[in-house]
């Protein structure tokens, strides 16, 4: 019997596939997950038809080890992912869920965690999400309560046995069993971008992912840079490597932007465009990329692969079939083929000659940029106000010092008096002009290099960054990403490796319109439940 599947008693033909987190973490079979994505209107629509055929199709070629469901992609409203993953768990067929931030605030993505517990669905991928571009009657708000490293922290805590309040005296809760797994997106073009990922990356296995799912992209350097990175830095997790099958008109749609976090390079598109004008319109080429990309992270070390794209079940079967005709070393040869980043892309790594990929030797340039020298240099060119508010946090609000006693004292004795209101009054007025600020009473001005993600973070990333970042520059609009921004300003102080050190941060609902010095001095906020 093979270690991936055996026959099911249940559907006719059907497959039992292993478990996901048995074949990762207990075999050394090279897993394959096919992500599919779900349609509008209900399933018993033309289209939920065409996805439930391809999926139950899927679910009988042994090769397929997982099916991977989307929450709302790109914003957008779709069928629920279980509508789907029900049907298909019912046939013996692994399934991965994702569950993003973007609809649902944390009470309701606990909710929707006891769900899928209690329907069978094990194997969670957590996002932070797309931001909504449309919705019924106008563009949807999003709700971003928290985050993908909050969501991980979250179902983290409820397969450890989650403790809730019963009236009088509080209950532990049956343990869930939830596989969870996080994205990472090294696929940037500047340093402000890159090592922000791999920083929130480590945040993302400290609060629970148990494997990672790297972005899509087309460059073989980057994918042997992040194992690369992981290993040296000692984040050992299983990795899946992106392969998404391209046409001519995902290579424009990603070319244009249209995809946050995906980039399809100039250069890219115009060898897309030469081969889509051949008879079958490129679609042998397409394929035929798409194994090199398996077989490159084959050999370079990734556990599996995860594919995606919008293809017929032939082409999957297809795909496969070219990686199992691919000779050992082959994909050395694909490496230096498939290196698709910009002339003056970021890597952490210097280049291994002309294989393409990365040496382990790390980037002399980054290097450079730490010496006291460069920081210096940086240092200067820094905004005013932001070395006033380090020099004024340092010396009254961090715990210890003798500014953070006296503010204790002062805001002790205004606490319950009429001075308390006048007090909050301008503590707001004067974060208002400084920081825009959006009086959330839970500050993590001092965690993003004094950046509001209130008022500057569409996402309101408390955590790190999202993976949507163009060119270092936010999703929506055209302001560059406050984290790119935190990254540079903690950089030239020699603290941007520790930017995301500390446990997760859920801001506290409850404290909206309350001072948030107030609440940091008398530990009513989330730096209290940092200790």
């Amino acid at each position: 019997m093979d270690t991936a599947y055996a026959r099911s008693s249940g559907h006719p033909g059907a497959w039992q596939k292993r478990p996901l987190r048995h074949l990762i973490e207990e075999t050394d079979t090279f897993v394959t997950c096919v992500e599919l994505v779900t349609s509008r209107g209900v399933i018993t629509e033309r289209s939920g038809r065409r996805v439930l055929e391809l999926a139950r199709k899927l679910t009988e070629h042994p090769r397929v080890h997982a099916l991977s469901i989307t929450d709302n992609p790109g914003g957008n409203a779709m069928l629920s992912a279980d509508t789907l993953g029900t049907d298909l768990i019912s046939r013996g067929q692994e399934v991965v869920i994702h569950l993003s931030c973007k609809d649902w605030n944390r009470n309701a993505l606990q909710s929707r965690g006891w769900q899928l517990a209690s329907e069978g669905f094990n194997n969670v991928l957590a996002l932070s999400g797309d931001y909504p571009n449309e919705g019924y009657r106008g563009q949807a708000t999003p709700v971003f309560d928290t985050d993908s490293v909050g969501l991980l922290r979250m179902f983290s805590d409820m397969n450890a046995g989650m403790t809730v309040s019963a009236g009088k005296k509080d209950e532990v809760l049956k343990r869930t069993d939830f596989y969870l797994g996080a994205v990472v997106n090294n696929h940037k073009r500047h340093e402000r971008e890159v090592m922000p990922q791999y920083f929130k990356l480590a945040k993302k296995v400290k609060n629970g992912a148990a494997f990672i799912i790297n972005q899509i992209g087309y460059d073989a350097r980057k994918q042997d840079e992040l194992l690369k990175y992981m290993t040296m830095h000692g984040i050992d997790v299983p990795v899946l490597g992106n392969v998404y099958v391209l046409s001519r008109a995902a290579a424009r749609y990603f070319n244009s932007g249209n995809i946050p976090g995906v980039t399809v390079t100039d250069d890219l598109l115009r060898l897309v465009e030469k081969q889509a004008k051949s008879r079958d319109k490129g679609k042998a080429f397409f394929l035929d990329f798409a194994a090199k990309q398996c077989a490159i992270a084959k050999g370079l070390g990734y556990r599996g692969v995860y594919i995606g794209g919008h293809l017929r079940y032939k082409d999957y079967e297809k795909v496969l079939q070219m990686i199992d005709e691919f000779g050992a070393d082959d994909w050395r040869e694909f490496a230096r083929e498939i290196c698709f980043g910009y002339a003056d892309e970021f890597y952490f790594f210097e280049p291994a000659g002309e294989t393409g990929l990365s040496s382990n030797e790390v980037n002399r340039s980054y290097l450079f940029s730490k010496r006291t020298s460069a920081l210096q240099t940086a240092k200067r060119e820094l905004p005013l106000n932001y070395k006033i508010n380090r020099s004024l946090h340092g010396t009254a609000f961090e715990e210890g010092t003798l500014g953070f006693k006296a503010g204790q004292k002062i805001f002790r004795a205004v606490d319950n008096s009429r001075v308390r209101k006048a007090a909050h009054g301008a503590e707001h007025a004067i974060k208002s002009v400084m920081f825009d600020c959006r009086d959330c009473g839970d500050c993590s001005l001092p965690e993003i290099a004094f950046l509001c993600p209130e008022s500057q973070c569409v996402k309101n990333q408390r955590n790190g960054p999202c993976g949507g970042t163009r060119q270092g520059k936010c999703e929506v609009g055209e302001k560059d990403c406050i984290w790119g921004r935190a990254y540079d300003r903690l950089k030239a102080y020699g603290e941007e490796e520790r930017m995301l050190d500390g446990p997760a941060i859920f801001k506290n609902g409850a404290l909206k319109g309350t001072s948030a010095w107030a609440n940091t001095f008398l530990g009513r906020d989330h730096h209290a439940r940092k200790k």
